[in-house]
């Protein structure tokens, strides 16, 4: 009969915590800039709405019409002079029907793939694995690069308004830079009212720019710039279009003003934020947003033409900015305007590369998961963030500001170029799978990675020597990368597969545990009492004898302590001071016969620091290598720390035990939601909620608490499953017998429970409980 129900049953308690891991300096910086670390059950998903999704996943597509048109301009105007304005319009009138026929296809993407359509995805499941890691590499590349030229972008919207901080633009990108990366690091979602209206203002803001210059053009108001003013690109001379170098040119424009459809990718990468019916709602957003990108587009072009607005040469003023004075005017309320409209300009850029923060760490997590990068991209840190993908974008996209001087002309072609393979993947994998089911959308899809597929060309030779030639070269080199990750881990997962014969229970007759000795002190009696723990049949204690002289004191040693007397010591010779050869034929020795099993404990004494390094050798990582490669012996280093002796300082902290009112707290008694997963429903014999740390021996309870340790009995054993939950006053443990688990039970559920309380190995137990999870 359990000791619960006995008249000398003890006084059982509570669960508590008895002690933690003493926060070390790193972890307590970490904690003063970040904050206090959160909970994993914390993660919540949030779906958006249409009208939170625009504001959240346009920033980026929308964002680019900000600088796509402004480089076309940067090509032509010094090649062509002021006849490239005549260019202007029909290149745009390209890139607005390219961004109609990718739209279209997008759309698709989105209807077919209600889940995640990324070009990754497409790939992987219509052109095979080569094809998407190209993709996965690109989108890589373009995240990377979003970041450095979004916030280039803004830095110069911000140096537009106010000149004077024009020599410290670098600075101020690698500032705003490092600023999102230590609020994502912080955990701030890429979600909420925060992130919505950059988006909203912009385009509003945008929108009243138009109004004004299409009413000031009118009347005859709009201005024109004139074209000598100190500091804007040189003209060139006009030409014809015919030759070759005007081809190349025009060119060129057209592969800087792709740039203008970057970011279209983003709602099919997000089609699982959506609320329901996700990819209708996802459908919706993308076209509203692909029209609005194509708006923004056409007037800041027509501005741009109406105004002739000539870029400056270090790229501030903007066009955008310049456009935008035109159409405003000189009033007092025009000059606050224009601020407005470049702090939405400023706002919209920053959250577009925001954006990134949230969707790299989730895209490499995804490749890494299998197995194409390394394992801890897919670690949450502090905040629950994937604070390593964070921190990857952020180092990469900082270089590459530094690398270009935060030119955006730069950016934008080597940005261009990776969205565009991404594009060309994704139209030509969508085309492969609708083959034999529709020919209109086979020849939609067939058309848009056609024409991203030219573009790519045209971007890959036009601007090779202005940076594209990092994405030519960088992508087969990072392939061979990836597939070199994904190799390894594939040999190790080979090497660690347990075979039927592996997987069979073995009988061991004999175990028999031997402690590796080299001298006598506390770390190797504490090696002794955990060899004693293991209960083997036969317990020994070797030296390898290096030196006679040490062997002989040694072995004195140990005969004189009371605490080793009962285990022998065996001196072994090691003639050519070779341990780990010595320990290796010890061990085959030891284990001739089939039924024995062999584990070898080797003390080591951990030393901290260089001084600590210096002074001694890594003999016993020397001796356990080779052991693992024999069948049936295992080495296992018992460690020693002795900088926490030398310092007296512990590692672990004891908790100190903390007086706890036994006052019952008496809420509100919780009906049972509609939504509760339980079979049972508890009953309301006890109607007060009591904390678990007041909970009596012998006494019925009601409690509430979340489930942190879920410990069913082995499958040879009968059926039973105990269950811990603790609240902010203690826990305990519910066992429920006949079963092995509970439909819809979690580590992190939040459970109600009430039974009689009882006792087990000195702690509080409720047996077979009423129960509701909580949902």
């Amino acid at each position: 009969m359990a000791k619960s129900w006995t008249d000398n049953a003890p006084s059982p308690k509570a669960l508590a915590e008895h002690a933690h891991l003493r926060d070390p300096l790193s972890y307590r910086i970490k904690k003063f800039l970040l904050g206090a670390p959160l909970n994993r059950h914390s993660l919540g998903e949030q779906r958006l709405s249409k009208k939170n999704a625009f504001g959240v996943l346009s920033s980026d597509c929308i964002s680019s019409s900000a600088y796509g048109g402004e480089q076309i301009l940067v090509a032509l105007i010094p090649a062509f002079g002021l006849a490239a304005f005549g260019l202007f319009t029909p290149i745009l009138a390209v890139i607005l029907t390219m961004l109609f026929i990718i739209a279209l296809s997008y759309r698709d993407v989105i209807n077919t793939y209600t889940k995640a359509g990324g070009a990754y995805i497409v790939a992987r499941e219509n052109l095979g694995i080569n094809v998407s890691l190209i993709a996965a590499i690109e989108l890589m590349f373009g995240y990377i690069i979003t970041v450095a030229i979004q916030t280039a972008a803004g830095v110069a919207a911000i140096i537009s308004a106010f000149p004077s901080l024009g020599e410290s633009k670098v600075e101020l990108t690698l500032g705003i830079i490092l600023s999102l990366t230590f609020i994502n690091l912080r955990g701030v979602k890429d979600a909420g009212v925060f992130f919505v209206i950059p988006s909203y203002l912009f385009i509003g803001s945008m929108l009243v720019v138009f109004v004004s210059g299409i009413y000031r053009s009118l009347n005859g108001t709009l201005p024109e710039y004139p074209t000598n003013t100190p500091g804007l690109l040189p003209l060139g001379e006009e030409q014809g279009l015919i030759s070759f170098a005007a081809i190349l040119m025009i060119l060129k424009a057209f592969a800087n003003g792709s740039a203008s459809l970057t970011g279209l990718e983003a709602v099919s990468d997000s089609v699982p934020l959506f609320k329901s019916p996700e990819h209708l709602n996802a459908r919706q957003t993308f076209s509203v947003m692909a029209m609005t990108l194509g708006l923004l587009v056409i007037g800041i072009g027509w501005l741009a033409y109406q105004t002739t607005a000539v870029p400056y040469q270090e790229g501030t003023p903007t066009v955008i900015s310049l456009v935008a004075k035109a159409s405003l005017g000189n009033t007092t309320f025009a000059g606050i305007f224009y601020l407005v409209v470049q702090a939405g300009t400023m706002l919209i850029l920053f959250a577009g590369a925001n954006t990134c923060y949230s969707a790299f760490p989730n895209m490499v997590r995804i490749v890494a998961n299998d197995g194409y990068l390394p394992k801890w991209l897919t670690s949450r840190g502090h905040k629950l963030a994937f604070s390593n993908g964070i921190l990857f974008i952020a180092l990469f996209s900082s270089i590459l500001v530094l690398v270009s001087g935060a030119s955006i002309t730069t950016l934008a072609a080597i940005y261009a170029l990776a969205v565009f393979i991404g594009f060309s993947i994704t139209g030509l994998g969508m085309s492969k799978k609708s083959k034999g089911e529709s020919s209109a959308r086979h020849l939609l899809h067939l058309l848009s990675g056609s024409i991203s597929l030219i573009t790519v060309a045209i971007l890959s030779i036009a601007k090779f020597t202005e940076g594209t030639w990092l994405v030519v070269i960088g992508t087969p080199i990072v392939l061979i990368m990836m597939k070199n990750f994904n190799r390894r881990y594939s040999l190790e997962q080979e090497a660690l597969k347990a075979t039927i014969s592996d997987s069979r229970a073995t009988t061991i007759v004999r175990h028999d545990v031997t402690v590796l000795v080299d001298k006598v002190d506390v770390a190797t009696i504490a090696a002794v009492r955990y060899a004693r723990s293991l209960k083997p049949r036969n317990l020994h204690a070797v030296h390898f004898v290096l030196d006679d002289r040490r062997a002989d004191r040694l072995f004195r040693a140990w005969n004189e302590n009371p605490a080793l007397r009962d285990v022998a010591l065996e001196l072994i010779d090691c003639p050519d001071r070779r341990l780990a050869d010595g320990a290796v034929e010890y061990a085959i020795r030891a284990t001739e016969k089939e039924d024995v099993e062999l584990t070898l404990l080797i003390p080591r004494r951990s030393y901290k620091g260089v001084l600590g390094r210096l002074l001694h050798d890594d003999s016993a990582e020397q001796i356990a290598r080779p052991i693992s490669d024999l069948p049936r012996v295992v080495a296992t280093i018992v460690p020693f720390d002795i900088e926490r002796i030398i310092k007296g300082s512990r590692e672990v902290r004891q908790v100190e035990s903390r007086t706890r009112e036994t006052k019952v707290v008496t809420p509100p008694v919780r009906t049972e939601s509609k939504w509760s997963t339980s079979a049972e429903k508890v009953s309301h014999y006890q109607e007060k909620m009591t904390p678990i740390g007041s909970i009596q021996w012998r006494k019925r309870a009601h409690v509430s608490g979340k489930v942190t340790a879920i410990r069913p009995a082995s499958m040879s054993a009968a059926p039973t499953l105990e269950i811990e939950i603790w609240d902010e006053s203690g826990g305990v443990t519910l066992q429920f017998l006949g079963r092995r688990e509970i439909a819809g039970l979690e580590v992190g559920s939040t459970l109600v429970a009430e039974g009689m309380v009882g006792e087990q190995n000195g702690a509080l137990t409720i047996l077979n409980p009423n129960y509701r999870i909580e949902i």
